[in-house]
């Protein structure tokens, strides 16, 4: 499986990119919303000029009475504020709609991670509300907040 967005490319994750998403997920603009995952298997590299620059996931809820599917993405901070994760986010969402058959997508970022949230806007996605304590910060141990956001297919940009 491969998709191309307008700048990006999103492929299964390879042997080879484990340690790059490593040190990505280290650093301290994206260690600040994301804990480092035990392995990238099942995760989708994000390829901009032939380089990995991060990870998207989806999960889906497969239930005919609640067909969705949510989304995640991390991109190192090189590339923050250039677009591209909004074309990573809009590339898969397309997919998930089209391909897979979802009706509704969401996505939950941090409730404090306003660059996330305004580049989640950008596809379409609108918050739904604020999900209390839902999610342990790894560097604090502090709960913190999180915006539940959703995107109906006919609303995806």
């Amino acid at each position: 499986m491969e998709l191309r967005g307008d700048r990006v490319v999103l492929r299964p994750v390879a042997d080879g990119d484990a340690e790059v998403l490593g040190r990505i997920v280290r650093e301290p603009e994206v260690a600040a919303w994301w804990s480092p995952p035990e392995d990238f298997r099942g995760k989708l590299a994000v390829v901009f000029a032939g380089e990995v620059i991060g990870a998207i996931q989806f999960a889906e809820e497969t239930d005919p009475e609640f067909r969705r599917a949510g989304i995640d993405v991390f991109l190192t901070a090189r590339y923050h504020g250039q677009g591209l994760g909004t074309d990573a986010v809009r590339t898969l969402a397309r997919w998930l709609v089209q391909e897979r058959g979802h009706h509704r997508l969401t996505i939950d970022p941090a409730a404090a991670n306003t660059a996330a949230i305004r580049s989640y806007r950008k596809v379409g996605f609108r918050p739904v509300g604020t999900m209390r304590a839902y999610w342990r910060n790894h560097r604090t141990g502090l709960w913190q907040d999180g915006l539940l956001m959703d995107l109906l297919a006919e609303e995806l940009t």
